[in-house]
């Protein structure tokens, strides 16, 4: 077909009509006033122009001015809009002109800016065809974009709309000043260029649209002389944040984000998110905290609704944040305490007391075992050991598991919550034993020196782990070139056929090898499964020339000078003899316990690695019998929906393909909300912005010191090239990118808590960290030189020209 009237264009023809023609066509059928026109189809477009068929839908539409404009294949999609990516030319009259523009559309398909979208979206150039829509030109006196939701804060019950005098394209190119207008409901006031009036028309449009569509739109529309309102576009806002699951509950509730927690902004994997959901459970409830853990397209999210509004509990809301959710969900909460929406409720019932202290006999456990550890550290490391050890020894499956049903069953009996006491309760003791001194050594040492005596801190199995790695390294340093100058996938592939020279690897993947960089994930390789990030990071370490900044060196000058600095506390401490006596025997038990925090973690680990093996085995049958497409594709699936397939036989292909593009398409957002409300309000959007020097970024200070580099901007550890002194700027860190560390000058995060791991290991190593740095991947751009200011918690851009110190 070469040309097709627009109202014709249904949505199953987006291949032929593209993705404006086929969302027009519906919006003329679904009885919205849309100007007539046609669609030259991708057939046509293939080769020469069938100029006599367009020549001849001209004449019947009337001739005169028109509207050309793109419809790719690709385009206003619920993923990607491609807003004015490719051309539109407006006003266009007679044949030729209307040829010349047509031909115009078509070759912007291939200009920079669309395959440079195309690249960021991971949309294949191959698979996108252009069509061109051809309409009936409305002269407007006022026009303009209606948003059904505001896509600045994401609040699905407000509208958005930008209106100017004149044509829509001034408003959309941001080539004119306009009338900015929020839309709560039907009744607005008089302001601008519309009328309340035409106001309450946009806002019944977009009820009607976003109703009709199912998902939040973007909306061009233009009003006559006549005064007719004429929809010109609608497609979804790709930009929005999905929002929380629809409760039945008619007041607001606020969610707040939990997987930064684990070091982890990417999405979990359906498979992954049960164990998670678990995982983080059992931590909230250690802390007292019970909450409701939901999914959202892949992020965690907890309801922290009705331990806002409890009377007590909201009380130790914002303190019991501190440790691992970090000062901006601090912030955050801060705010939803303050919101009259959340003010106090009274109790309901007695099982309505969410947050308190733990049941009796935990209580007497914990008091117990976080007493015994402070007074008996090196007992206490020792029986954590043991424990470890016996974890990693119980987490091998069975020899006699052989179906899917027996390895399924293995999987589902798992409990990845359970951590003895012998674990639980020296982590505790070290994380109370640092917390505590702060405030009774306050007006005698600074926060600064606190964080120091927390530094180069021993018995942090991800430092050893990181160390151990330098160690490979340093004696690889006879193959330095192959290992400078292969590709890590390329090295990973040779060490898995055994073509590779011995470097010591397979010792390390024995000890380390369960782990990975958002390794909590089962959905995720661990690096005995690929260990192609080990390679990069090897490499890194390969290019450290300068033996002072050699890591093992660089820690023992942190440890060094934490030891210093707690002799100086310890004399000063004298001027309070009772609260000093106990803050340096916290500090000193802080150094003996503190680096046991990544042991749980790293132990339960074990039993993740071995229920993916377990797993993996599973969808080889399954896709033996073709009821997946690949082994892996498993992970996409629940539980329960491998138990359907290996006993009744169900074929999940669909199902995973749906998912692994959404998982897909939230691997490339790069923001995630930290809170938001029901109504799907990013929190952080309506906060005051903190005030900052003019160009300097504000965070929050989490590591002692100050340093210039480059900025090394990182979104996959596994890739990462970092030069000695090179500045790491990360949306987030979990333990699998401080080997990264080894070598870093600083650390700048947009997510985290002063405890979290990319923190701690970063002050263990004497680097400089601010985290908290809303957008700085975006901000910092890479190879800027910048100053990170750990005390004063801002990253300033250094002015061109000059070098690093």
């Amino acid at each position: 077909m070469q040309v097709v009237p627009l109202a014709d264009s249904t949505a199953d023809m987006v291949d032929l009509v593209g993705g404006k023609a086929a969302g027009l066509g519906e919006l003329i059928r679904h009885g919205e006033r849309v100007p007539p026109g046609f669609c030259v189809t991708t057939d046509a477009l293939t080769g020469s122009l069938p100029t006599a068929e367009i020549t001849d839908a001209y004449r019947r539409l009337g001739g005169g001015p028109v509207a050309v404009r793109s419809s790719a294949t690709a385009e206003d999609l619920p993923v990607a809009s491609f807003a004015g990516q490719q051309d539109t030319v407006l006003d266009v009259t007679g044949e030729a002109g209307l040829l010349a523009a047509v031909d115009a559309c078509r070759a912007s398909l291939h200009s920079p800016r669309a395959t440079a979208y195309r690249d960021a979206h991971d949309i294949d150039h191959d698979t996108v065809r252009m069509a061109v829509v051809v309409q009936r030109m409305v002269t407007p006196t006022v026009a303009g974009v209606l948003f059904t939701a505001n896509p600045l804060t994401g609040n699905r019950t407000q509208m958005m709309v930008d209106a100017a005098p004149g044509l829509g394209a001034t408003v959309v190119d941001g080539a004119t000043t306009v009338d900015h207008y929020l839309l709560d409901g039907p009744d607005h006031p008089a302001t601008g260029c519309l009328t309340p009036t035409q106001l309450a028309e946009l806002h019944a449009l977009g009820q009607r649209l976003q109703h009709h569509f199912g998902s939040p739109q973007d909306v061009e529309w233009a009003y006559d002389q006549d005064g007719t309102l004429w929809v010109l576009q609608s497609r979804p806002i790709t930009t929005l944040f999905p929002p929380p699951p629809a409760t039945d509950k008619p007041q607001p509730r606020v969610y707040l984000e939990f997987g930064h927690v684990q070091g982890m902004l990417q999405p979990v994997t359906p498979m992954g998110m049960s164990s998670l959901k678990a995982l983080i459970a059992a931590m909230l409830a250690a802390l007292g905290v019970r909450v409701d853990i939901v999914d959202i397209d892949g992020r965690l999210y907890g309801d922290l609704t009705d331990q806002a509004r409890d009377p007590a509990t909201r009380k130790r809301l914002v303190k019991l944040m501190a440790v691992d959710f970090g000062p901006r969900a601090q912030a955050v909460m801060q705010h939803v305490l303050a919101d009259p929406r959340f003010a106090p409720q009274p109790r309901r019932t007695r099982r309505a007391r969410t947050v308190g202290g733990p049941a009796a006999r935990t209580a007497a456990r914990a008091v117990t075992g976080v007493l015994g550890a402070l007074a008996r550290p090196d007992a206490a490391r020792s029986r954590l050991l043991d424990a470890v050890e016996r974890m990693r020894l119980a987490s091998a499956a069975p020899a006699d598991l052989t179906t899917p049903a027996d390895r399924l069953r293995f999987v589902r009996d798992q409990d990845t919550t359970d951590s003895p006491d012998g674990i639980i309760w020296p982590i505790m003791a070290g994380m109370l034993a640092a917390a505590l001194p702060p405030h009774l050594l306050k007006g005698i040492a600074t926060p600064d020196e606190i964080q120091t005596v927390l530094g180069g801190m021993p018995h942090n199995v991800t430092i050893e782990m990181d160390l151990a790695l330098w160690r490979l390294a340093r004696r690889a340093t006879d193959h330095r070139r192959l290992l400078l100058d292969t590709p890590p996938a390329e090295l990973a592939a040779r060490y898995r056929q055994g073509t590779l020279p011995d470097i010591g690897l397979a010792r390390f993947l024995d000890t380390y090898g369960h782990r990975g960089v958002a390794e909590v994930d089962l959905g995720v390789p661990r690096w005995d499964e690929d260990p192609a990030p080990v390679f990069a990071m090897i490499a890194n370490y390969l290019r450290v020339t300068d033996p002072e900044q050699a890591p093992d060196r660089r820690f023992a000058r942190a440890a060094a000078t934490a030891e210093a600095t707690l002799a100086d506390l310890t004399t000063r401490a004298r001027r309070r003899p009772v609260r000093g006596r106990i803050a340096v025997f916290l500090l000193r038990r802080a150094r003996a316990l503190a680096g046991l925090r990544e042991a749980g973690k790293f132990a339960g680990l074990y039993r993740l690695r071995e229920m993916r093996r377990q797993l993996l085995f599973i969808g080889a049958d399954l896709a033996d019998a073709k009821l997946l497409a690949r082994p892996d594709d498993i992970m996409f699936l629940t539980l329960d929906e491998v138990h359907d397939a290996v006993r009744l036989g169900t074929d999940h292909r669909d199902t995973v393909a749906a998912r692994v593009a959404t998982h897909r398409r939230e691997l490339r957002r790069r923001t995630v909300p930290v809170a938001l409300l029901s109504d799907g309000t990013d929190l952080e959007t309506v906060l005051p912005a903190p005030p900052t020097a003019e160009g300097a970024l504000r965070g929050v200070g989490a590591a002692p010191g100050r340093v210039t580099g480059p900025a090394r901007v990182v979104h996959d550890p596994a890739t990462a090239r970092v030069d000695p002194g090179d500045i790491i700027v990360a949306a987030t860190t979990d333990p699998g990118w401080t080997p990264l560390f080894l070598t870093a000058g600083g650390l700048v995060t947009e997510t985290g808590a002063v405890m979290a791991h990319g923190p701690t290991v970063a002050r263990e190593y004497g680097i400089p960290a601010v985290i908290c740095v809303p957008d700085a991947t975006r901000a910092i751009t890479d190879g800027q030189l910048v100053t990170v200011d750990g005390a004063a918690g801002t990253v300033t851009a250094v002015p061109p020209g000059t070098t690093a110190p």
